[in-house]
C-alpha cells in the first residue's frame, strides 16, 4: 500500500463537481481529493495523510452528500465538532455532533432528528461509540461511511494516543452492514502509518499520501536570550494580524499575556489551570477577531479551523517534531503566507525533559508501555532540539522527519535565507570519535567533551580519563563549538545517542567514512552580517491582500467590515461566513451579477442565497 495505488472510479465526474460547487463554493479538487472521493463513492477503505489545510474534510464530506445512506464522523474534540457542523450548516448542508457539550434533552432530540433522516452528517466523540443510545440508533439506520478524523489517535507511537480510539474497529464489526471505512491524519510517521491501517481494520485500503509540505508556510528559529522583549517586538510587527503564541507552560502563558495586555495588544490566553467559561469565552473571543492575539498552552487549538491565522510564534520549543508541526499548522490554512516562527534558548530542553519525566501516565497503560512511551518522548525531544541547532533547510528537517524525499533547499526558512560559512570539522571530527572510543561508548556528551578540553573535573580524574591520548587534543575550541560538532556528527550518523534516562553517545553505523582520507565533513556557521530579508519576511508582506490595488484594498476593508456585522448576528466565526481568501478573491473578480458571484472562489449555491445581495451591493458601489 503506498500513495501511488491505482484506483477506478464507476460515478460521473459531474455529481462530485456540482456538490462540491454547490455546497462547498469550490470549482476544482485539490491534490489527492478527488481520487479519495473516488474510492470511498466506488466501497473501498480508504487512508488520506494530507497536511492541515489541504482540505481533508472535503474528502469524506462530499461523499457523504452523495451516498444514500448516514455518515459517522468520530472526531475526538468537541470544538472540532461544532466548527465542522457550524461551518456544513452554513453551507447547506444538514449535521449534528452528539458529545458531552450537549444536554440529555439535546442528545436525544439529535438522535431523533437522525433517526426521521433530518441529518445527512453525524460527528460524534469515539467514547460515544459503545453507549446505548447511539448503539440503538445505528441498529435502525443506514450507515454508509464511517470517517475517522485525526486518526493518527489511535497510535500509541503518536503524540496524541487516545483509548477511545480503540473502540472503533470493534463498533465498525458490530454494524449490520459493514459500511466504507475512511481515515484521515496531517501527521503519521511510517509507524502511526501502520497502527492506522492495523488497528482501525482497514480493508485494502487505497492510501495516499500529498505529502506534509506547507509551501504557504515560512519557517525560522531564532536563538534568543530575552523573549519577552522579542515576542514584543515580534507582535507589534504584525499589528491587525491575527496570531497563536504557544508557550511550554501555564506560568510562561501568564507572563506573556501580562505583558501584551500592559502594552495595549489585545491578546487572550488559554490554559488547563483556567475555568472551563474563561477558556471558552477567550477562545471565542479569537475565533470572532474580537481579540487578534492568543498565548496557550498546547491545549489549545486542536479542531480550531479559524483560516486566517498570520502566525504561530513558540515561545518554547515544543517537545517534539509532530507537537511543533501540527500547532505551526494552524497558520495560513487558507493557503495564503503566513510565518512559523520559533524561539529557542537551551533551557528550554531542560524544561520539556522534565515535563515528559513527569507526565501523568495513563491509566490504561502497563509500566513498560508507560516506559516504552517516554522512552519515544525523550528521543522526540531530541529530534526537536536538533530542528532547533540545525544550520540546513529546515522544511526539509520536518519533511525527512516525516519519511518524506527532499531535492534541494526550499527557499523559504530562515536557515535558507541566512548567509553561512562552510568549516571543514574531519579532524576535530575523528578526535571526537576516537575519544567515544577510547571511553568504551558508556559516556554522554558532557564527559566526552570534558575529556577533549582537559577538564580537572572530579569525575575525570578519578576514572583516570586524563590519561587517554584524546585527553586535552581540542582544549582550543569551546565547549558550544564542540557540542555544535557533536551534533553535526549525529546528523551524520557517525555518532548517535542512546535513549537511555542518561543518555550515551556511541559510534553510528557511518563512521567508517572517517577512515577514507578523502572524506571530508563540514559544519556550518553564521556569518553575522545575515542577509536583509531574514528580517524582513513578516508584517502586511505576508498576505496576498498586498497584490491587491489600493481601491482592491478598501472593497476589502468594507467586505470585512459587512462579514463581521454578518457574523456577530448569526452567532458564527467571521471565516465561516467567508475566508479572507474569498473576499480578496471577490476584490480580483468584481462580480456584479449573481453569476459572477458564483464563480468566486468558496461561494457555492447557499452562501449565495444567504449573503450575495449584501456583499453585491459593497462591489457595485451601492
Amino acid at each position: 500500500m503506498n500513495s501511488n495505488q491505482s484506483y477506478q472510479s464507476n460515478h460521473p465526474l459531474a455529481d462530485k463537481y456540482v456538490t462540491l460547487k454547490k455546497h462547498f463554493g469550490y470549482e476544482d479538487f485539490r491534490e489527492g481529493q478527488e481520487e479519495l472521493i473516488d474510492c470511498i463513492l466506488d466501497g473501498r477503505d480508504v487512508l488520506g495523510i494530507m497536511p492541515t489545510g489541504a482540505g481533508k474534510s472535503i474528502c469524506y464530506q462530499v461523499p457523504a452528500l452523495m451516498l444514500d445512506g448516514i455518515t459517522v464522523v468520530i472526531s475526538p474534540l468537541i470544538s472540532l465538532m461544532k466548527d465542522q457542523v457550524t461551518s456544513l450548516n452554513q453551507s447547506g448542508v444538514h449535521a449534528a455532533y452528539i458529545n458531552s457539550s450537549l444536554t440529555e434533552n439535546q442528545i436525544n432530540k439529535a438522535f431523533d432528528n437522525a433517526e426521521n433522516g433530518v441529518y445527512k452528517i453525524i460527528y460524534i466523540a469515539p467514547e460515544r461509540l459503545d453507549t446505548p443510545r447511539f448503539l440503538h440508533f445505528v441498529e435502525n439506520a443506514d450507515i454508509s461511511l464511517v470517517a475517522v478524523d485525526e486518526a493518527h489517535c489511535v497510535s500509541q507511537w503518536g503524540q496524541d494516543f487516545r483509548p477511545g480510539y480503540l473502540s472503533i474497529a470493534p463498533f465498525v464489526e458490530k454494524l449490520q452492514k459493514r459500511p466504507v471505512l475512511c481515515a484521515f491524519t496531517a501527521t503519521a510517521t511510517k509507524e502511526v502509518k501502520e497502527d492506522i491501517l492495523c488497528i482501525l481494520g482497514l480493508c485494502d485500503p487505497y492510501t495516499r499520501i500529498t505529502g506534509f509540505d506547507r509551501k504557504n508556510l515560512y519557517f525560522a528559529v531564532k536563538h534568543v536570550k530575552d523573549k519577552r522583549t522579542e515576542t514584543l517586538r515580534y507582535v507589534r510587527e504584525h499589528e491587525g494580524q491575527c496570531g497563536i503564541i504557544y508557550c511550554a507552560t501555564r506560568g510562561s502563558v501568564e507572563e506573556v499575556y501580562e505583558m501584551l495586555c500592559s502594552e495595549g495588544i489585545a491578546a487572550a490566553r488559554y490554559h488547563a489551570g483556567m475555568g472551563s467559561t474563561e477558556r471558552t469565552q477567550n477562545q471565542e473571543d479569537f475565533i470572532y477577531d474580537i481579540k487578534t492575539v492568543m498565548v496557550a498552552t498546547n491545549a489549545f487549538g486542536m479542531g480550531i479551523d479559524k483560516s486566517n491565522v498570520r502566525y504561530v510564534l513558540h515561545y518554547n520549543m515544543p517537545q517534539s517534531m509532530e507537537n511543533y508541526y501540527q500547532e505551526a499548522g494552524r497558520a495560513g490554512r487558507d493557503g495564503e503566507n503566513a510565518e512559523c516562527m520559533l524561539f529557542y534558548a537551551p533551557k528550554d530542553v531542560v524544561t520539556n525533559k522534565f515535563l515528559i519525566e513527569n507526565k501523568e501516565s495513563k491509566k490504561e497503560l502497563t509500566d513498560e508501555e508507560t516506559a516504552s512511551i517516554r522512552e519515544r518522548d525523550i528521543k522526540r525531544l531530541r529530534d526537536m532540539t536538533y530542528y532547533c541547532t540545525t544550520k540546513d533547510c529546515l522544511r526539509n528537517y520536518i519533511l525527512r522527519y516525516f519519511g518524506e524525499k527532499v531535492h534541494g533547499e526550499c527557499g523559504n526558512c530562515s536557515n535558507c535565507l541566512t548567509e553561512y560559512e562552510q568549516h571543514d570539522i574531519t579532524e576535530i571530527a575523528r578526535k571526537i570519535v576516537n575519544a567515544v572510543y577510547e571511553l568504551h561508548q558508556r559516556f554522554g556528551i558532557n564527559i566526552v567533551i570534558g575529556v577533549l578540553r582537559g577538564s580537572r573535573a572530579a569525575r575525570i580524574l578519578e576514572n583516570h580519563f586524563d590519561e587517554l591520548k584524546t585527553y586535552g587534543s581540542l582544549t582550543q575550541y569551546a565547549e558550544s563549538t564542540l557540542r555544535q560538532v557533536i551534533d553535526t556528527l549525529i546528523w551524520e550518523n557517525i555518532l548517535y545517542q542512546t535513549e537511555d534516562d542518561y543518555p550515551v553517545l556511541r559510534i553510528g553505523s557511518d563512521y567508517t567514512r572517517l577512515k577514507d582520507e578523502e572524506t571530508h565533513i563540514y559544519m556550518k556557521s553564521e556569518i553575522r552580517h545575515a542577509k536583509e530579508n531574514t528580517e524582513k519576511s513578516s508584517g502586511k508582506q505576508l498576505v496576498r491582500r498586498g497584490e491587491l490595488s489600493t481601491e482592491q484594498h478598501q472593497y476589502f476593508e468594507k467586505l470585512r467590515v459587512l462579514r463581521t456585522e454578518i457574523a456577530r448576528k448569526e452567532h458564527v466565526p467571521p471565516y465561516i461566513v467567508f475566508s479572507d481568501k474569498t473576499l480578496i478573491d471577490m476584490c480580483i473578480r468584481m462580480p456584479q451579477t449573481k453569476e459572477e458571484m458564483l464563480k468566486v472562489n468558496g461561494v457555492g449555491d447557499n452562501k449565495l442565497q444567504r449573503y450575495g445581495a449584501d456583499f453585491l451591493k459593497i462591489l457595485r458601489g451601492e
